[in-house]
């Protein structure tokens, strides 16, 4: 359908429509902060960072962890009591350690997250982030919250125009898209590992606005000539085309039946991130976290055992994840964050302003090959 509206009154109306709309955005790790970024500077109505994970300094906690270890290793000799004391204390302090080390801010974590400035360990990530993402543009206004997305009611999602989700496990980021699914609430959620990177959408029922240009005809009388090149390439005039797509839930894009034969046919043509990002997510939600470097030996052997059991499970081939994936999936690496934050910022702004053509559904980002791709999964 084409609509007959001037351009500079269709960008006032799409401005108009962004600067209307309020955001919430879970995560403020790497991608989060590009992401946060992108929106603020594109002049949304308002952001809320969440994030509920601490900025812990475990500077210290390892030389003390091991000193307590040694001694606890003096068995049979002189102050037995003491030295029992000493093994529960390095104990308890390990695993402070390992949850502070699993849920909060490495050392890998602060390179690609920009937002949080120095000397800012022990607090919250999106109240450290605060400042720096309010300076980028003092007409937005940023709020940071520190409580946890699992905590949230439904009512809380009503609030915002669109939600965009990040370092969250499986289980919450389908129970958070069918809450916006139900409320008309636009989804994305997104996620770096290594050198890979995806971002996916459910706008439902979306409609948008495609500018083309108009092709002149050829007036009577003029078959062939230069006049003819002439009258195409000088043509100017645009025309807003109105178009409709409707996206599919997230439980239902990681759920593809591949046992049909037109599924095997399009196997063929789907990317193998697709699949990578079936066994990081089982990964996330068995351990609780994403694979880490310090851990690269016991973490690399169970990526292989879920690669296997995923793959198995889905009735794929094993092939389509040789061995060696495990060695470009491991941290957060600050150029992938900042291509898919891009591409993610980009989405959000044209789904709010309802301008161009949305990716329908699934964009996958191989940092190794350089290259990115949309795919479109789900039920049919």
């Amino acid at each position: 359908m084409v609509t007959p509206v001037k351009p500079l009154t269709l960008t006032k109306c799409f401005r108009c429509r962004l600067r209307a709309s309020r955001v919430l955005l879970v995560g403020m790790k790497g991608l989060g902060a590009e992401v946060a970024k992108n929106l603020i500077l594109a002049g949304v109505k308002g952001l809320t960072m969440l994030d509920h994970q601490q900025q812990v300094s475990i500077r210290g906690l390892e030389p003390c962890a091991l000193q307590l270890a040694l001694l606890s290793q003096e068995m049979g000799g002189p102050g037995m009591t003491e030295i029992h004391r000493c093994r529960t204390a390095y104990e308890t302090l390990l695993c402070v350690w390992k949850r502070h080390r699993q849920g909060c801010v490495s050392q890998e974590d602060t390179r690609a997250q920009f937002l949080i400035p120095v000397g800012s360990l022990g607090r919250n990530r999106a109240e450290a982030s605060l400042e720096r993402a309010q300076n980028l543009n003092p007409m937005v206004d940023v709020k940071a919250d520190p409580e946890s997305v699992e905590n949230k009611p439904e009512e809380f999602f009503t609030q915002f125009d669109a939600v965009c989700l990040t370092c969250c496990s499986r289980d919450v980021m389908v129970k958070i898209d069918q809450i916006c699914h139900k409320n008309s609430i636009k989804f994305f959620t997104g996620d770096v590992f290594g050198y890979h990177g995806y971002m996916f959408a459910n706008l439902g029922e979306h409609e948008f606005v495609e500018e083309k240009t108009k092709v002149t005809k050829v007036s009577p009388g003029v078959e062939d000539g230069p006049d003819t090149k002439k009258a195409k390439l000088d043509s100017s005039e645009t025309t807003m085309v109105k178009k409709r797509v409707v996206f599919c839930q997230l439980k239902e894009a990681l759920a593809v039946d591949w046992s049909s034969e037109k599924a095997k046919a399009a196997l063929k043509r789907t990317t193998p991130d697709y699949f990578l990002l079936q066994v990081l997510l089982k990964f996330r939600t068995d351990k609780g976290r994403d694979p880490l470097p310090q851990s690269y030996a016991e973490d690399s052997k169970l990526l292989l055992q879920i690669r296997s059991d995923v793959l198995d499970s889905l009735g794929v081939s094993m092939d389509l994840l040789p061995d060696d994936f495990i060695s470009y999936c491991f941290s957060e690496m600050a150029p992938v964050c900042a291509v898919v934050g891009g591409v993610l910022g980009q989405e959000v702004v044209k789904a709010l302003s309802q301008r161009d053509p949305p990716h329908n559904n699934f964009f996958f980002f191989d940092g190794i090959k350089g290259n990115g791709i949309v795919e479109c999964l789900g039920p049919k």
